[in-house]
């Protein structure tokens, strides 16, 4: 999908408008808010794995809804990104199972790995580490998504391996 985007001004492609259509017509007039979440996953593929206040700005006026009522959602779910990511989002699971199971030090290795904390990008600009809440792999953590791909029973070893594996993507 391409787009334009200026300073000021936010241009969806017209293949990513066509599926926001395609989505909204799905619901009553009244009600176009409802297909809030897959416009933003539209809007994070098209400008670049991320949603900046413009674009959730422009989101907004797609569905003639405040810009409020969009940052609400876009900020509560760890699955959109509010500022710019790495190719690759490293997406640890940091709940009760996978910390039991040694997910704090795949976090900590992988800090050291990278460069980087949590929340930060690596300084090559690959890889982004965030932390997330239960992935649904209780009994196979510590694990990591990265987009719709689990990494499960990961140790330092593993972990190095996928890194290197990624980094020549």
């Amino acid at each position: 999908m391409e787009q334009t985007t200026t300073q000021n001004e936010v241009q969806f492609s017209d293949a990513a408008m066509a599926e926001i259509r395609r989505y909204i017509s799905h619901y009553p007039a009244d009600r176009k808010k409802s297909a809030i979440l897959p416009i933003l996953h539209i809007a994070q593929a098209e400008f670049g794995g991320w949603v900046s206040p413009e674009v959730q700005d422009k989101v907004a006026e797609i569905l003639d809804i405040q810009p409020i009522e969009v940052y609400e959602v876009a900020t509560f779910y760890t699955m959109f990104n509010l500022k710019p990511v790495g190719k690759h989002v490293l997406e640890v699971c940091r709940t009760g199972p996978c910390m039991l199971r040694g997910a704090d030090h795949l976090i900590e290795h992988l800090e050291s790995r990278l460069g980087c904390h949590v929340g930060e990008n690596s300084a090559d600009g690959l890889f982004t580490l965030k932390t997330v809440e239960c992935l649904a792999a209780c009994g196979m953590g510590p694990m990591l998504q990265i987009r719709e791909k689990y990494y499960e029973n990961l140790d330092p070893q593993k972990m190095d391996q996928l890194l290197d594996d990624l980094s020549k993507e």
